[in-house]
């Protein structure tokens, strides 16, 4: 099996390092190159053409945004995934903005890293949970506010009733999706259901392909417009 062909571009070098001996561990993975900044990335994935690149938003002279919008338009084959501190939506909007395909919190563990290159370099979309929830919770807020989800009861704005998607999904894989929309990791989900994480990973396989979706992301969402998790 062709190798996924990984560039890292992080102006820290401890943090950089961590990155790559993890990603080193993955027999279907190399790593190519390390930079540490916006123009080192360029001349990287002009040189190197990866796979998928994973680059800190924040760094000097060329931020990750600006680098990603240009390294992009240039090169459409290359998947990046944004690193950052900042769970705050305006971040993750003007990343996905800028042609990002993922977005991961710098506390990831090492699970969420892999998972997230092996989503994106096969053409899906992968987001820290934590910041999936962020995201839920205002897509639901902007929403309400256009009467999308909300009906009138004597006058009063009230929430549409969920209606859990049992033709769809098992009860267990409702229970997941609800935890998915949660913002939770698999393991987070493992430890509320007492399965395992292998067992978790298995229902979100099953989710994904009976909604017919390529990433939890997108399942959230979907899930979420059909009225069949709650926002909490």
């Amino acid at each position: 099996m062709e190798k996924t062909k990984i560039v890292i571009i992080d102006d820290h070098q401890l943090f950089r390092e961590g990155v790559k001996r993890i990603l080193d561990f993955e027999p279907n993975f190399q790593v190519v190159a390390e930079g540490d900044d916006g123009n080192e990335a360029v001349s990287l994935i002009n040189q190197y053409s990866p796979d998928v690149v994973i680059m800190d938003i924040n760094m000097p002279d060329i931020n990750g945004v600006e680098a990603t919008k240009q390294l992009v338009e240039e090169n459409p084959d290359t998947k990046v995934i944004m690193l950052s501190i900042h769970d705050d939506e305006n971040y993750v909007t003007h990343a996905l903005k800028s042609g990002a395909c993922g977005y991961l919190l710098k506390d990831m563990d090492a699970d969420a890293l892999v998972d997230a290159v092996k989503v994106v370099a096969e053409g899906g979309s992968y987001l820290h949970p934590k910041v999936t929830h962020n995201l839920v919770k205002e897509y639901r807020r902007l929403a309400n506010n256009d009467h999308v989800t909300v009906g009138h009861v004597n006058g009063v704005l009230q929430q549409l009733e969920i209606r859990r998607p049992l033709h769809l999904l098992t009860r267990r894989e409702c229970e997941v999706l609800q935890l998915l929309a949660d913002g939770k990791s698999n393991k987070s989900i493992g430890e509320a259901l007492y399965i395992s994480e292998k067992t978790v990973k298995n229902h979100v396989s099953n989710i994904l392909q009976k909604m017919n979706v390529n990433d939890r992301t997108q399942a959230v969402v979907v899930a979420i417009k059909n009225g069949w998790v709650e926002v909490r």
